[in-house]
């Protein structure tokens, strides 16, 4: 299973597979020909209030992802949908944010190969 992250504004590679953008909100400055997602799954990402008390402070990036984890086992089905995607085919989750280690695609990609690995007999 192949799941990667990349920045939105980050070049398109033939490497990223299914492109997919997992923000809430559409990234600043950007048409849907730059952006060049195949699917926005909104869905996964965390609901405001949690993004709002995170605002990407390293020192609450644990917290963030318990919280964020705890989302995501609530509304599974968008989860079975990547995870279902990922085991086809290489996956890209798309981030707006500035903060490239710190923010949902990288804690998202954590959740979802942790998943996956639960689920293999």
């Amino acid at each position: 299973m192949q799941i990667q992250v990349k920045r939105v504004y980050a070049p398109r590679t033939p490497e990223d597979g299914l492109r997919v953008l997992v923000d809430c909100v559409w990234p600043r400055g950007l048409t849907r020909e730059a952006v060049h997602a195949d699917l926005w799954l909104k869905e996964v990402a965390p609901s405001s209030a949690l993004r709002q008390w995170f605002g990407h402070d390293p020192t609450r990036w644990e917290s963030f992802k318990a919280r964020y984890f705890a989302e995501l086992d609530a509304n599974p089905q968008p989860v079975e949908r990547l995870l279902a995607l990922a085991q086809a085919q290489t996956v890209t989750l798309l981030f707006a944010a500035r903060d490239e280690q710190h923010n949902q695609a990288v804690a998202l990609r954590e959740y979802l190969l942790a998943r996956a690995a639960a689920l293999q007999p």
